[in-house]
């Protein structure tokens, strides 16, 4: 762990919490409503935040496997994600998602008027910003996890 972690505190807590109170909390929320609050259809959601997962390397992350009433994408859904280009599992949807992952992590800059006219053959405006904001919490906040070794340690708060 990068950060220093007084003993007998939980490191999410703390760094979270503690350490920044005026950013931190808002920061948690910010991430949590993400989940509680997105529109998205399950394999789409997961598949952008996987492709996230797999850019940062937040191993937390890697992981996790978001649950909506009990349901979760199957356990092969990860491999599908790293081969989003050509695997049969997705619907244009799901990968799109996952694309846009990566070229939101990878090529920001690079995403040109087919690209945006693929997106907008599949998403409404309100999915594309809902999209993008959950790449937004997904790329720094897993980010930030894993650059201050925070990944291995990280279980996230319960929804308020």
């Amino acid at each position: 762990m990068n950060i220093d972690i007084p003993a007998g505190k939980d490191p999410i807590e703390h760094v979270w919490g503690e350490m920044v109170p005026g950013i931190g909390p808002a920061a948690a929320h910010f991430s949590l409503s993400v989940y509680a609050h997105t529109t998205l259809g399950l394999r789409e959601f997961e598949a952008a935040r996987l492709r996230v997962a797999q850019l940062n390397g937040c191993l937390f992350c890697l992981d996790w496997r978001t649950d909506r009433d009990g349901e979760k994408v199957e356990p092969e859904f990860a491999g599908a994600v790293e081969d989003w280009r050509t695997t049969d599992r997705f619907d244009a949807r799901t990968r799109l998602a996952a694309e846009y992952a990566e070229r939101y992590v990878t090529d920001h800059h690079g995403l040109d008027e087919e690209f945006w006219d693929r997106m907008a053959a599949h998403y409404t405006q309100r999915e594309i910003v809902e999209l993008t904001m959950c790449l937004g919490s997904w790329l720094a906040f897993g980010r930030l996890n894993r650059v201050l070794g925070l990944d291995t340690v990280c279980v996230p708060p319960q929804r308020p």
